[in-house]
Formats: C-alpha cells, sequence, structure tokens
C-alpha cells in the first residue's frame, strides 16, 4: 500500500482456514460464515467477485461496509468481532474479515487465503484453481508480483523520494511480463478464468483508480502502453461478477478522504474507460455456467 495514506498500527492477524475436519474446527457448511468487506478496497472487490464467481449468495453472507472507513480504515460495524475475537483489540477494526456465526469470532483476514478457501470448499466449482501443482506454485509466484511489483511499487513511484524512478521501472516489469503472458493465451494462466484473473484484475482496478493520481503523465502513459493487458482488464469488466461489483466513485471517495499525497499529472490521464467493456470469449462465457451448474448442485 502507499504510503500516502495514514498507516494503521501493526498488530496480528487472523489466519484460520476452513477445512473438511467435521470434528471441530471451520468446518464448512451452509450459512455459518459471513463475508464483511468493502467494494471500495481491492481486497474487498477481490473477495466479492470470488463469491459472486461462485455462487455463494444464500450459502456464505455477504455483508457490504461503507465505502468510506475512517482513519486507519476502521469499520467501527466490525469492533464486536474483533473484542470477541482479540480480547482488548485497540483498532483499527479493517476489513475484509470472514466471520464464524456459530462462535461468533473472526476465522481470518487474508484476502488470498479467504478466496482460495470459498473455491475449494463451496464453489463445487474448482474451475477456478489452478489445477495442478505447477500452477499453483506459478500462481503464488504471479500473487507475489501482484502485490509486490505492481501494487508496492506503484505506491513507490508516486512518492517523491529517492527510488521513485527505481519503483517505476519495476512495475512497468511486472506489466511488461503480464502483457507477454496475455498476447498468447486469454488469461494468466492459460485458458481458464481463476482466481488468479481475480487478483490480477483488481490491482489493475486500484492502479488505474488510486495510484495513477500521483504518478505523473509520462509515467502513466507507459502504464498505459500495455494494450493486451488494458483489453484483458476491459473483457473481465464485461463478467457480471466483474463489472456489476465495481463502484469507481466509491474507490475515488475512499481514496480521496484518506490521501496524504499530492495529485500529479497524471491524474488527468485515464488509463481506459471502465464503463466500457470488451466483448467476451466464448471459452470465458462456457465457464461461468459450468461454475454456475457445479455450485447449484451443491
Amino acid at each position: 500500500m502507499s504510503g500516502k495514506n495514514a498507516p494503521a498500527p501493526t498488530t496480528p492477524g487472523f489466519t484460520g482456514r476452513l477445512g473438511d475436519a467435521r470434528s471441530g474446527g471451520f468446518y464448512p457448511v451452509p450459512q455459518r460464515y459471513g463475508l464483511h468487506l468493502a467494494l471500495s478496497c481491492p481486497s474487498g472487490l477481490r473477495i466479492a467477485i470470488a463469491h459472486a464467481l461462485l455462487r455463494l449468495e444464500g450459502r456464505v453472507a455477504l455483508h457490504l461496509l461503507p465505502p468510506v472507513p475512517g482513519e486507519g480504515g476502521d469499520h467501527p460495524e466490525l469492533r464486536a468481532w474483533y473484542q470477541a475475537s482479540r480480547h482488548g483489540h485497540p483498532g483499527p477494526y479493517t476489513a475484509p474479515l470472514l466471520t464464524d456465526a456459530w462462535t461468533g469470532r473472526i476465522v481470518s483476514d487474508r484476502p488470498g487465503d479467504i478466496v482460495t478457501d470459498l473455491a475449494t470448499h463451496y464453489g463445487g466449482a474448482r474451475e477456478l484453481l489452478p489445477v495442478d501443482a505447477s500452477q499453483r506454485s506459478r500462481a503464488q509466484e504471479l500473487s507475489d508480483l501482484f502485490d509486490r511489483d505492481i501494487g508496492e511499487a506503484a505506491g513507490e513511484a508516486g512518492e517523491a523520494r529517492s527510488g521513485a524512478a527505481e519503483a517505476l521501472e519495476r512495475l512497468l516489469a511486472a506489466l511488461g511480463s503480464l502483457e507477454a503472458l496475455l498476447e498468447r493465451r486469454p488469461y494468466v494462466l492459460g485458458e481458464r478464468l481463476t482466481t488468479v484473473d481475480v487478483h490480477l484484475w483488481t490491482t489493475l482496478v486500484r492502479l488505474d483508480h488510486v495510484d495513477r493520481w500521483h504518478l505523473d503523465a509520462r509515467a502513466t502513459h507507459r502504464i498505459a502502453a500495455h494494450p493486451q493487458l488494458w483489453a484483458y482488464a476491459r473483457r473481465l469488466l464485461a463478467l457480471p461478477e466483474f463489472g456489476q461489483q465495481l463502484r469507481t466513485s466509491d474507490i475515488l471517495s475512499r481514496h480521496h478522504v484518506h490521501c496524504r499525497g499530492l495529485e500529479a499529472a497524471g491524474a488527468a490521464v485515464r488509463i481506459i474507460d471502465w464503463q466500457r467493456p470488451a466483448p467476451l470469449p466464448e471459452s470465458c462465457t462456457e465457464q461461468r455456467s459450468n461454475v454456475a451448474a457445479g455450485c447449484r448442485r451443491l
């Protein structure tokens, strides 16, 4: 995350995982768990898209939080969950969260783990998950690249300090590697839409809606000069599970309320029009039908 936003106090996270042990633990049954998230947050948006793709309405409750939290990402609505899970937690009460209605406690605040567990134990549609060990390893490498070399690097590139130029080059190198991938295939891991695509898409949403405001015009034009990558973003935008979750005005409001940086010339350079999706490939429509059918059988 960019240093332009006030950092939240560092506290240990919640690292529970859903599993198959019926004798105890976080066993995945319908209507036991809830998701608390704001669509204005890239991590919350990522989970909401996975929830929609997996057709989890009625099985995992979705609780939408106000788009603009308090300082440090604070959502007072989550105070009871935090206090029940960690006595004396000082706040802030941040999202997203996966919570357990049976125990009244928080299971996890890790977006990647939450998405993986939902797809593994609830979706009945493992088409969304990497299919073998090689793909799973590659998915983890890409997840690190999205967070470190796009998300973190974009924030550092927009700061007026030593290292900004190096961060921009790291960001452009990451975008270039993804551009090369998407020249050869419709999705990041191949012919199938996976959770990796959900992560990348929400990373690109943040890059254009948040980080761009602090980059100069030349840097933004260089970011935009990846036609395959941004065409891919527009194709996924055409999926209702992606496009209907996107709240551009809420993302901008959240950023501008808490932003500590100065607006730069890149703010005037729009990378793509997020109101104009591109046509979908037939493979994506077919896969969505298979996912929905698998979920309905649960």
